[in-house]
């Protein structure tokens, strides 16, 4: 067995050097943050006309790249088409065996290169020019071959790959990263992109259940706990009590939601005559109601600020359902 000191000197060897490998990540942090502030910055004018052109495309977004500038692509193509901009991702080698057949004239090409000279970018550049398919370029060289064959180039800010050799791909592709996610997201803000789109494209998993929307939740038709405003309580108990949602919703001659008895008015007007009295006398009126359109988690957010648990649905003023803070756990909102 190793006596303290040993076991002392180890631990000390080790700590140094875990602080070593701290102090290298912060540095590469570091340099990636200034890249990106650098990035930020020389945004000028040609970022606007890259846009220009491909939100005016009634096809596709193309992306390409080859090497680590075709794994950035194929994640910007996956969030543009996720945002709004329908998008895929072709291999540039596998473009020169067929699958140019993938673009169409309507299309618009994102070419990625750091250096603007991938030798396999050529044909995708000879098959844009020959069909005048619109092609923007992301580069760091704004004197490259990809650049000066581009409608538009959007080039990079010279900045030290973070890898202390300086070679490996680091700095210069979460540039690429970075300003694909400013491409996207600046044609989601032109397109008026929604929350409510964004569901389309995201019904699974987590985002897809808190942006799932009350019409989908919500109980419906012989389940909601309706009564006229007229109903003798005695009765009204029953159908409260028989909806199991802890309310009753009540209304007027027009079939409107008029008011809403819960366990609370109940109590309020607890006393000998109360099964004798008209629901009318004991409803709280203009309750909180939620349109069928609202996001769940809205729903959520108005039974928290008012502390229920049910949430009449309303249209035009008459109820089509009610939803249950059970009915949002369910589903994943809460």
């Amino acid at each position: 067995m190793m006596n303290r000191t040993a076991v002392l000197t180890v631990r000390a060897g080790q700590a140094e050097a875990h602080d070593a490998d701290i102090a290298e990540a912060r540095r590469v942090i570091e340099t990636e943050a200034a890249a990106l502030a650098t990035l930020a910055a020389a945004l000028d004018g040609s970022f606007g006309r890259a846009l220009d052109r491909l939100a005016a495309v009634t096809g596709r977004i193309v992306v390409t790249g080859m090497g680590k500038s075709g794994h950035v692509g194929r994640k910007i193509a996956a969030t543009l088409a996720s945002t709004g901009s329908p998008a895929l991702f072709v291999h540039p080698a596998e473009a020169s065996h067929g699958d140019l057949g993938m673009i169409a004239p309507a299309d618009a090409i994102l070419a990625l290169s750091n250096s603007g000279e991938t030798p396999e970018l050529s044909d995708i550049l000879g098959y844009a020019r020959r069909f005048a398919i619109p092609l923007v370029a992301v580069t760091s060289r704004a004197d490259s071959t990809l650049a000066r064959h581009a409608d538009v180039a959007l080039v990079l800010p010279a900045a030290p790959e973070a890898c202390p050799m300086g070679l490996a791909p680091t700095t210069s592709t979460t540039l690429m990263l970075a300003l694909g996610d400013a491409i996207a997201v600046a044609l989601l803000a032109r397109k008026g992109f929604s929350a409510s789109d964004f569901r389309v494209f995201h019904p699974g998993g987590r985002l897809g259940q808190r942006l799932a929307r009350v019409r989908d939740l919500m109980h419906a038709g012989a389940e909601v706990p309706l009564a006229p405003e007229t109903t003798r309580m005695d009765e009204a108990l029953v159908i409260m009590t028989a909806g199991r949602f802890g309310c009753l919703g009540l209304t007027d001659e027009a079939g409107r939601l008029s008011g809403i008895i819960t366990d609370g008015d109940l109590r309020r007007h607890m006393e000998p005559g109360l099964l004798g009295r008209r629901a009318a006398e004991v409803m709280t009126r203009n309750p909180r109601t939620i349109g069928p359109d609202a996001l769940g988690a809205e729903a959520l957010r108005l039974m928290n600020e008012r502390r229920i648990t049910a949430l009449f649905v309303v249209e035009d003023g008459r109820p089509s359902g009610i939803l249950h803070v059970h009915d949002l756990l369910r589903a994943g909102v809460a």
